[in-house]
């Protein structure tokens, strides 16, 4: 099974300057807590914004170029993981786009705000293949720096 999570403004919205455009410490532990365990799979961009590896998850990169510091894979290699386990797509918007046709369940965090100069996108998603299951608005705490609504997609059969 594959599933898509991600985080996006108002306007779908997920990054600038190759990075992440707030602090959302809920997200980061919402992000933990449905990947914890699992195979992530994300793009070399992805990768490179991340510190190094999350801790207990299995992570996949894509990319044409070959690599000694991460696993690779390629979209058909994730494809015949899902067969098997949940895999969890994390980014970025070119990833998202490549296996939104394929996804089972997407988890969205829409931050409330709007991103000035955004450069990077989610795919938007159509109410004619997914369906919102669950949405769950957060007020923002001390470590976080814009109120979020968590909400669940899933693929209409």
């Amino acid at each position: 099974m594959l599933t898509m999570i991600f985080a996006c403004d108002k306007s779908n919205a997920i990054g600038k300057d190759g990075d992440l455009p707030w602090r959302q410490s809920t997200d980061l532990q919402h992000f933990k807590r449905i990947t914890l365990g699992g195979t992530i799979v994300m793009g070399r961009k992805t990768w490179d914004s991340l510190p190094g590896k999350l801790p207990d998850r299995r992570h996949l990169v894509m990319t044409k170029s070959p690599r000694n510091d991460i696993e690779t894979t390629s979209f058909e290699g994730v494809m015949e993981l899902a067969k098997d386990e949940e895999i969890f797509i994390i980014g970025g918007g070119e990833i998202y786009r490549l296996f939104l046709p394929h996804v089972d369940k997407i988890h969205r965090t829409v931050i409330h705000c709007e991103v000035d100069n955004a450069d990077t996108y989610a795919p938007e998603l159509s109410e004619q293949e997914f369906s919102l299951t669950s949405s769950n608005f957060t007020p923002k705490t001390e470590r976080d720096d814009f109120d979020m609504t968590f909400e669940m997609y899933e693929k209409i059969r």
